[in-house]
């Protein structure tokens, strides 16, 4: 090998040192690099708490709120979607104004001093129609999304090349002193891959060359995808990235994981789905244990789906299970448990990211990782029971610990309990809802019923009912199949007890049926599996009988291989028990009718709602009904949302803007709506005379539609002690009270319930144990009554003088008190 062979790689290095300042410590350095430790932001390592909030889940005027609170409960990054299809609704003309304002978003970022990733995709999937794709993309000839199709690669590069330079241009990327550290192309790709074989492992590579050549000056990322080439880094998503991830594809890439999933996002037929803070948190220490450095929660907000947004039978209330929940407010104690997480890893941030790890065996499912600097005397270790049923008593480095089954113990001096994911000691919280009574006065509701088309005046004519996305280019959710049948009387039933029965088979997502003008049911079919079959007793007449089926989808696919050839909408359609045998229809002669009356006209919108004619309901109201009321903004500054439990299916508009799909009537295996309430944001509305539009596709009391306020002003704390003898524990480490803070500066006004003893329950839901001092709520309300924040010690000197309460049981203390303005 020659001299020039050996300096060149060592020149190489050199600069990369200097550039990314490891070399002589600077830290003044700007831009992005890495190693198989960490992120090396401006020449300086950090561990990375970050949050999924997508700014078009949510209108601009929230934008700072929610950065901020996320920047309260510890973290230090927002990562984001870039929604093609929001920017890009029609070929060539862009969008990126309102909550389109992308580099708004990104500048609210960095203006709370928080860094960003980006993940531009331009694939999403983030349960947003089409996977973010615009619907257009679909009608390019000779094109397959997703793979080594010259057409796909073509509008992809060009959309993505867009994004990056209006965030070069606006200076967004840490490489130009803004707040972007990461960018991502593509999304969970990997099984994709595998389908479309030789095509799908060409297109990931020109992917990650493709974003590469883009130079941002920061690093690149593809999730789930452990062939990313280089120097792409390939990251985990998933619930438990601690010990399902394999590892970064090199070992000079550091550990990320770019998804933790804080719940699961609704569906409509499905019951909600809830996942423990102790459980996040596990899983968040458990990656800091080994070796992760940076962790997003997917969703720390969990936004509303506004308008059409939503992807196949996903809610209009996206992931409320979220830390922030969808109307803003923090959820707890998912929010707070996790702050205290953040908390106390930080102060373990040293260890972490200079230390020497090592592993150390405490027992069966028992592990110590430990991190230690022998130099700086910096030393952290997590204490791990992977069981999840039983509690230990470990040793380590002669002292002993408590850790709670299927828990992690933080000592961030090897010594000390700084936090246990299991133990939480922050406040819990209820959501309310209350009717408000400014926004319900003189709700005055109208009604107006859609036009039922025939044949005749169908704009669109075929042999067969077509295929409802290549009709509706995706403009509307709904399309009407029209055709006649001529009967004379022989081919009727004669008996007065038989009707002829309507058979209709549909690729999804669901219809609505009538027969001569009149409603003679509907059906769908469910997330799983969006096509069905209808049956239905249909009364026909001697003559000409008119056939009018209204086809309506709940959203595009958003995941999976070839998304442009999916289908929806009336595929046969026959009729039995004749007295001439059973008919095919299928074949009949049909017309199409794009969207609803309603919709072309705007009646939604104040300036169209006079083109039809109003009247007044009267009890329950029938299908395709349009309703209209104007109210005035509710009291006080709690967001606000609409009780629908009395309607069916349909959509909700707030002064022509559209609040998403509800859809009641669909109930879960549990009996219940998925959702029932549905968030209006207060930047929709007007002081007064606010419209308000509902779309009501099957039937509805109307009358029983609500407007509500909500709070979480029912605030609980529930805290044990450490009943272990010389044995630490966070319980006893952390030196306990129980602490109660009021959102939005308000009081405490009433303490409902405080128990010292054996209460049990949930918050908003306490009940008495065995045992309880009786000072347990004439102390609480001496402590906290009239403060916005209040401090009970756990103390068995105030609750328990005479210590004779429960012996030889632990001891719990529950407080449940409830915030709101003191009256003047």
């Amino acid at each position: 090998m020659s001299a020039a062979q050996i300096l060149v790689p060592l020149l190489g290095l050199f600069v990369f040192l200097v550039f990314s300042g490891v070399a002589d410590g600077r830290s003044h350095k700007i831009g992005v690099t890495y190693d198989g430790r960490s992120l090396i932001i401006n020449g300086n390592r950090e561990l990375l708490f970050s949050g999924s909030v997508h700014y078009p889940r949510m209108p601009p005027e929230m934008w700072w709120d929610i950065i901020n609170k996320a920047k309260d409960g510890g973290l230090n990054v927002i990562q984001t979607y870039v929604f093609w299809s929001l920017h890009e609704p029609v070929q060539g003309q862009y969008n990126f104004e309102g909550n389109c304002n992308l580099t708004k978003f990104i500048k609210t970022i960095g203006d709370n001093g928080m860094y960003a990733t980006l993940r531009v995709g331009p694939f999403i999937e983030a349960e947003w129609n089409y996977g973010g794709l615009p619907f257009w993309l679909r009608d390019i000839p000779n094109i397959t999304f997703r793979s080594d199709n010259l057409p796909f690669k073509y509008h992809m590069k060009k959309f993505t090349k867009k994004i990056i330079q209006m965030m070069k241009d606006e200076k967004l990327f840490a490489s130009q002193g803004g707040p972007i550290i990461l960018s991502q192309i593509e999304n969970e790709y990997a099984e994709t891959e595998i389908t479309y074989k030789e095509l799908g492992t060409r297109y990931v590579q020109w992917a990650g060359t493709m974003a590469v050549g883009l130079h941002t000056g920061v690093p690149w990322i593809m999730c789930n995808q452990k062939d990313a080439p280089d120097p792409m880094i390939n990251t985990c998503n998933g619930r438990n990235c601690g010990d399902t991830f394999s590892g970064p594809n090199k070992p000079n890439k550091p550990v990320l994981w770019t998804e933790n999933w804080t719940s699961q996002f609704g569906i409509y037929g499905d019951p909600p789905s809830h996942r423990r803070a102790e459980d996040i948190a596990y899983s968040i220490a458990r990656f800091f244990s080994k070796n992760g450095t940076l962790a997003n929660y997917y969703m720390y907000y969990g936004g509303t789906n506004f308008g059409r947004s939503g992807s196949s039978f996903v809610t209009t209330r996206y992931y409320d299970e979220a830390p922030i929940d969808e109307y803003g407010l923090l959820r707890e104690p998912k929010w707070g448990h996790l702050r205290d997480l953040h908390s106390a890893l930080k102060k373990c941030e040293k260890a972490l990211l200079w230390g020497t790890p090592s592993v150390e065996n405490l027992g069966e499912y028992m592990e110590a990782h430990i991190y230690e600097d022998i130099k700086s005397k910096t030393c952290a270790a997590f204490l791990s029971n992977n069981n999840s049923r039983i509690p230990a008593i470990v040793n380590f480095r002669g002292a002993k610990y408590y850790l709670p089954q299927h828990s992690i113990s933080i000592l961030a001096d090897c010594k000390t309990v700084t936090y246990n994911t299991q133990t939480i000691v922050s406040q819990h919280s209820s959501r309310n809802y209350q009717k408000s009574e400014i926004g319900n006065k003189d709700l005055n509701w109208e009604m107006s019923h859609e036009h039922i088309p025939t044949l005749d005046n169908s704009s669109i004519k075929s042999v067969n009912p077509l295929e409802h996305w290549s009709v509706t280019k995706e403009t509307t959710d709904y399309l009407w199949y029209t055709t006649r049948i001529e009967l004379d009387r022989a081919a009727l039933p004669f008996r007065k007890n038989l009707l002829p029965v309507i058979q209709i088979s549909s690729l999804g997502h669901l219809l609505h049926a009538f027969v001569n003008g009149e409603y003679i049911g509907s059906g769908h079919g469910t997330n799983i599996k969006k096509s069905f079959v209808f049956e239905k007793p249909i009364i026909l007449k001697p003559g000409t009988n008119h056939i009018s089926l209204l086809g309506a989808t709940v959203g595009l696919p958003d995941h999976g291989i070839y998304l442009e050839r999916r289908y929806a909408g009336v595929r046969t359609v026959a009729i039995e028990g004749l007295n001439i045998g059973t008919i095919d229809v299928s074949d009949n002669g049909w017309g199409n009718k794009i969207g609803l009356d309603g919709e072309k006209l705007e009646v939604f919108a104040q300036s169209g709602s006079h083109r039809v004619n109003w009247t007044k309901p009267a009890g329950k109201g029938g299908p395709l009904t349009w309703y209209k009321a104007y109210f005035d903004c509710p009291e006080g500054n709690e967001p606000l949302a609409i009780n629908l439990a009395t309607m069916s299916k349909g959509m909700v508009w707030i002064n022509g803007k559209s609040i998403g799909r509800y859809w009641v009537s669909y109930l879960t295996p549990l009996g219940k709506p998925s959702q029932e309430v549905y968030h209006i944001p207060r930047a929709f509305l007007n002081p007064t005379d606010n419209l308000l539009v509902i779309f009501e596709e099957i039937e509805g009391y109307i009358d029983g539609v609500q407007i509500l306020t909500v709070n979480r002003n029912t605030i609980c704390s529930y805290i044990t002690e450490n009943y272990l003898d010389n044995v630490h524990t966070a319980a006893d480490d952390a030196k306990r009270s129980a602490t109660l803070s009021c959102p939005d500066s308000k009081r405490i006004l009433d303490v409902e319930f405080a128990s010292y003893g054996s209460p049990f329950g949930t918050c908003g839901n306490y009940f008495l144990g065995n045992c309880s001092s009786p000072v347990s709520k004439k102390f609480v309300e001496k402590q906290c009554l009239g403060k916005s924040r209040c401090d009970v010690p756990f103390d068995k000197k105030i609750f328990d003088r005479d210590g004779d309460l429960c012996p030889n049981i632990p001891k719990y203390l529950a407080i449940q008190a409830v915030c709101g303005e003191k009256k003047q």
